[in-house]
Order: C-alpha cells, then sequence, then structure tokens
C-alpha cells in the first residue's frame, strides 16, 4: 500500500493557515491591507471579544466583481503579480494569494461586495473552505468582510488564542501602525461597541500622530527628510525627552508596509546615541522609500521582514537623517524658575555670600597653584597652609563646641547638622584596588558589630567612611538608599503595610490600548505599594494618590517607566514576585543621589538600614553598595609594613 498520499485542498488550506493565520490580529492585517490595496480612502475595523467571536472589515475600495468573487478564495490566487518577474517591483501589501483562502479555511466568512460599474454587489458565504451561498444583494460600493467563529474547526488552535483583552490589545496595535503608514486614508476602530481609534484621514501624518498619541507626544516632534537616488525618507522623531522603556514606540515603514528589522533600530538607535539614555528608546515615525530591485519582501509569510540589496547604504542614510534632525534643534529643556523675593535683608546675604565665595576660591586657587610644583620650598609651603587650616579649625571647633570627626560613633548624639570638611594631601602613587565586602570574611553584620562600628566622615558627598576592627568600610550612599528603598517596597507589598499620599491636581495617564491592559493587569501591585487610580475616560485613569516615599518625584514620566517595565512580558506572563520585583524597583528613584547632603544622623540612620537587610551588598541594579579596605593595605601604603 502506497505511503505517500495526496492531500485534499481543504487539509491543504488549514495546513496553509497555519502559516498566515496565527491569531485575529492576523485576519484584520491581511483584509486590511486588502483593503488599501483596493484604494479605500476610509476603513472600519470592528471586533468583539477580542475577534475571536466576531471580526468586520467595512471599506469603500474598489470592490470585487462577481466573477471574481469565487476565484479570490481559492489558494494562490491574487491581482497583484502575474509572474515571477512581478516579484522585484511589488508596490502593492498583499500579493502571495494565501489570505482569504486562509482565512475561509479556519472561519466562518460573509462577503458583501459591489463594484462602481454594477448596480447590485454580491453576498458570498464560505465556511471551513466550504462554499455555501453566492447570491446578488443590494449593498454600498466597497468591500465587506464578517469573519466568525476563528478557528471553530480547529479546536487545538483555539486553545492557544489569549485573552480578549490581550487579543484586542494586538488588535488595536496593528491599527495604529496601519493608520500612521496611510495617513491619507481614514481608519476607525471599533472594540466591543466602543470607538477606540478614529484618524481623519487629511494625510496629515502629524495630525494622525497627535490622534492616537496626544498632545504630549505631538508637541515634542522634529520632522524628518531627506531623499538620494535610491532612498527617500520622510516622518517625525521624538525629542530625546520623548524617551520610552521599550522600542514600541519605534514606528518604520518601507514602501508603506510595516516591518520590524535589527538594521533599521541600531541606525535609529546609533543616531539617538548621544541624546538618551542607556535602556532608553526613542519614539519614531518613519517612512522609507526603497527601490523595488533592492528590497526584498518575500521573505516570510506575513511580510514582516525584509532584505536590503544596499544595506550599509541604508544605515548611513537613516544615521546621518536622523542625526541632522536632532543637531537642528536647540534640545536645551526649558524650565521656569520663580523670581526670588526682592528684600534688602536677602540682597545683603547674597552679596556677602558672594564676597565670601570669591575669597574662597581665590585661596584655593593660589593653594593648588603652589601645590602643583615640585620641591621642598612648594612642599614647606603647602605643609604650612594645611598647618594653618588644621589650627583655624581647631580653634573654631573649641568655639563652637563641634564633636571632632574621630570621635563620632553610633552612640554620640549628633546634634549638629554638618561637619566641618578637612582637605587631605593628593598622593601621587595609585591605591591599591579596594576589595567588596565578603560576607564570610567579615563580620560588619554581627549584633555586636552594630554597636561597635564607627562614622569617620563622608567623602565627595557621596560615600560615608566606617572603620571596624581591622578595616576601612566605603558605603556608596546612593546605592546603599536604593537598596533599603526597594526591599522596604518589596516587604510592603507582602505585608499590605504601606503609606500613600494624595496629590492634587491628580496624574492624568492617557495610555494605549496595550499600556491599559497592562495597568488593569498589574493594578494589584500597584496599590499594594500605595498607588490610588480612577477611571478617568475610555485607556485613560486618574492617579489621584502614590506612595508617600514617592511623593515627591511622582511624575507621568515615572508612572510610564513603571508601565513600559512591564510591557515587554506583556504576552508571556511573568511570576507574580518577578512583577513585584519589576515595580519595587521603581521606587529606587527616590533614593538620595551622590552629591547630595546628608547629616550624620541620617547617614547614621540609612547605614543603620542598609546593615540590617539580609543582603546589603548590591543596589537593585547590581552596583555594590560596600567596598572595604584592610588596615595591612593602608599601612602598607604608607611604608609601615613592607
Amino acid at each position: 500500500m502506497s505511503k505517500i498520499q495526496v492531500l485534499d485542498q481543504i487539509t491543504i488550506d488549514k495546513i496553509a493557515a497555519g502559516e498566515v493565520i496565527e491569531r485575529p490580529a492576523s485576519i484584520v492585517k491581511e483584509l486590511a491591507e486588502n483593503a488599501i490595496d483596493a484604494g479605500a480612502g476610509a476603513i472600519v475595523i470592528e471586533i468583539k471579544e477580542g475577534g475571536i467571536s466576531f471580526i468586520r472589515i467595512t471599506d469603500n475600495g474598489c470592490g470585487i466583481a462577481k466573477e471574481d468573487v469565487s476565484n479570490a478564495f481559492l489558494r494562490h490566487s491574487t491581482s497583484k503579480i502575474r509572474s515571477v518577474d512581478d516579484l522585484m517591483d511589488i508596490h502593492t501589501l498583499g500579493f502571495r494569494g494565501e489570505a482569504l483562502s486562509s482565512i475561509a479555511a479556519v472561519s466562518r466568512v460573509e462577503l458583501i461586495t459591489k463594484t462602481r460599474e454594477n448596480d447590485f454587489g454580491i453576498t458570498y458565504r464560505i465556511e471551513g473552505g466550504k462554499e455555501i451561498s453566492i447570491e446578488e444583494t443590494g449593498a454600498p460600493d466597497g468591500t465587506t468582510f464578517l469573519v466568525r467563529q476563528l478557528f471553530y474547526n480547529t479546536p487545538a488552535r483555539r486553545k492557544f488564542l489569549k485573552t480578549p483583552m490581550t487579543e484586542a490589545s494586538h488588535v488595536a496595535d496593528l491599527v495604529t501602525r496601519l493608520a500612521l503608514s496611510h495617513p491619507e486614508i481614514s481608519f476607525q476602530f471599533i472594540n466591543n461597541g466602543q470607538s477606540k481609534i478614529h484618524t481623519s484621514g487629511n494625510g496629515n501624518l502629524k495630525d494622525v500622530i497627535y490622534h492616537i498619541y496626544g498632545r504630549d507626544i505631538a508637541s515634542h516632534l522634529l520632522e524628518v527628510k531627506a531623499e538620494n537616488e535610491h532612498l527617500k525618507l520622510t516622518g517625525y522623531i521624538g525629542e530625546p525627552i520623548v524617551s520610552r522603556g521599550n522600542r514600541n514606540f519605534e514606528n518604520y515603514y518601507i514602501n508603506g508596509r510595516y516591518v520590524k528589522s535589527q538594521m533599521i533600530s541600531k541606525a535609529i538607535e546609533d543616531a539617538y546615541k548621544d541624546f538618551t539614555m542607556q535602556h532608553k528608546y526613542p519614539f519614531t515615525v518613519l517612512h522609507l522609500e526603497v527601490k523595488g530591485d533592492l528590497l526584498d519582501v518575500n521573505v516570510h509569510p506575513t511580510k514582516m521582514e525584509v532584505r536590503f540589496g544596499n544595506q550599509q547604504e541604508v544605515y548611513n542614510f537613516l544615521c546621518e537623517a536622523i542625526g541632522r534632525s536632532l543637531h537642528h534643534e536647540e534640545l536645551i529643556p526649558h524650565v521656569e524658575v520663580p523670581e526670588p523675593p526682592q528684600s534688602a535683608e536677602i540682597s545683603f546675604s547674597s552679596t556677602a555670600s558672594k564676597e565670601k565665595n570669591k575669597k574662597t576660591e581665590e585661596k584655593q586657587s593660589a593653594l593648588c597653584k603652589n601645590t602643583g610644583k615640585t620641591g621642598k620650598k612648594d612642599l614647606d609651603y603647602f605643609m604650612k597652609q594645611m598647618r594653618e587650616r588644621v589650627m583655624s579649625r581647631h580653634q573654631e571647633e573649641e568655639a563652637e563646641k563641634i564633636v571632632p570627626v574621630h570621635e563620632i560613633t553610633k552612640s554620640n548624639v549628633i546634634k549638629e547638622e554638618t561637619v566641618p570638611y578637612r582637605s587631605t594631601p593628593a598622593q601621587d602613587t595609585v591605591p591599591e584596588k579596594p576589595k567588596q565586602l565578603n560576607l564570610f570574611e567579615e563580620k560588619l553584620l554581627d549584633k555586636q558589630s552594630v554597636k561597635e562600628h564607627r562614622i569617620i566622615g563622608q567623602l565627595f558627598e557621596t560615600y560615608w567612611l566606617i572603620e571596624f576592627q581591622n578595616s576601612l568600610y566605603i558605603i556608596d550612599q546612593h546605592a546603599a538608599h536604593e537598596r533599603v528603598l526597594y526591599e522596604k517596597t518589596l516587604q510592603g507589598m507582602k505585608s499590605r503595610d504601606y503609606t500613600s499620599q494624595n496629590i492634587s491636581p491628580p496624574i492624568v495617564l492617557n495610555l494605549s490600548m496595550g499600556e491599559a491592559q497592562l495597568l488593569e493587569k498589574y493594578m494589584d501591585q500597584f496599590t499594594r505599594i500605595g498607588f490610588e487610580f480612577e477611571n478617568f475616560g475610555p485607556d485613560s485613569y486618574a492617579v489621584c494618590a502614590v506612595p508617600d516615599n514617592l511623593f515627591s518625584i511622582a511624575k507621568k514620566d515615572l508612572l510610564m517607566e513603571m508601565i513600559d517595565s512591564l510591557s515587554d512580558e506583556i504576552y508571556t506572563g511573568l511570576t507574580p514576585d518577578v512583577v513585584d520585583e519589576k515595580i519595587a524597583s521603581m521606587s529606587c528613584k527616590a533614593a538620595v543621589k551622590g552629591n547630595m547632603k546628608l547629616s550624620y544622623a541620617e547617614a547614621d540612620a540609612l547605614i543603620g538600614e542598609l546593615l540590617a537587610l539580609d543582603n546589603p551588598y548590591h543596589c537593585p541594579h547590581g552596583r555594590p553598595t560596600i567596598i572595604s579596605m584592610s588596615k595591612r593595605e593602608i599601612e602598607k601604603k604608607f611604608k609601615r609594613i613592607v
């Protein structure tokens, strides 16, 4: 008996559908692109239950002639190409001829279409690849597709679909990309009876950006225009201030087709390299036109990938064009500073302060000028200056009763907010690299040691020096505070022990459908640390209260960064613990920074909290909080031992 059989057409179509139809958004993509190719000026996309149970796409394009209706649903039937030579110069979005046959193989499809030349339209029904009926009907010019019960005959595929909300989010993202790629077409997206997106179709790309992303982004755009003999680039890029935590806002189109390209993303990000922080990504809506013979779009069934015949040229062209736009504009943020109150007392204090600073700078300049030289005379001068400083400071301490730095310990009650700075001569030798604290070699975390260690002072207004037994410990105040806040936030989420602070006026978040879904999905994690949200219209939320530790930095950018940090995992899912950790890491934004003065009492409290943690050695981002140098290492530098 023969083992090799020729498959029937329905089975072939179902297999082919697996390459093209992955989810409801795949159907919307294929049918909407066909509507664009048909010359439609307006396209309405409506879905219910994420498109799983119902999809309707209506356009006012050229329609399909009666004699072509049945053939349109046959595999590899297309009006776009006639031979293999046409593949080298494709200007339409659809061309493979697989879309309608694949859709009909896995759903129940009804087509209503009418051309301008005919008085009546045609209604055609096909289910699971089998033709049900075809008849004349009254209809407006254009085409309407109704797709019901996706994967009704392939339950194994149906169970892999996500929730209706997630599937609807995919469709919303797709409609957004289509609207940005064709500003001359009016797009309307209706989800469960609610209009989510509606563009005017006036051909103005900036208007489309405003309709989709809102005024905050539309008011911070830079226009991009460039052209050479092979390439043409138009569109808009965001000022560096409009950066996000993922690449979701990098929109670029090649000959009107939305694609993903590592090379294009790299060109965009390299152009922004000097303008954005690490792990921040720009906003772009760029239209690139490439001559057909230099581009291969027939790479993947979904047509999301392309190949360039002149890849290096495209990279250089994009980098230079985006770079010119970024350098052309003055991108210094404007900050309004309130006028200081005018009074004689303040004016006098300001003048006295300036005079004092001027004298100090002159003294420091003279000191540096002399100590920068070599020889015994210069060294003597330097030591004389240092002795005078020490004597002067000693007299001040006696007069002001300030506790000397070397006597400050955890048991002291510090009443003064600052301790005078003490200069130390520069060392010509390169210090030995300090080692990172090792829990198994040191005993700084013992209960007894917490009582014994001594805070010596602060270095560069960033690092705190601690003496314990035979070692010097250096703590980075910013990294330490980050770790403390992170642990506190995590613990608060687990115990639901938090304090909220009301904000007035509330912060209003205008979110995309996907971002709104993220917030709803992880709402519990946000409320467990002290956030309070209220609905403020479709996909908009008012933030009425924030955690008390974030009150001083509670801005719209911080909240959007929190949401962005979760977006890469929206479709794969995260464990609750990982979500908690991601959200808790945002509390690090409230940490005290380097070069910020802390009193000894504040530093003492911070160090005490740090040393009480199970893992005080790194901040949540991996930087060390504590390093140490042994007494032996220091004595070797001073040649006390060899």
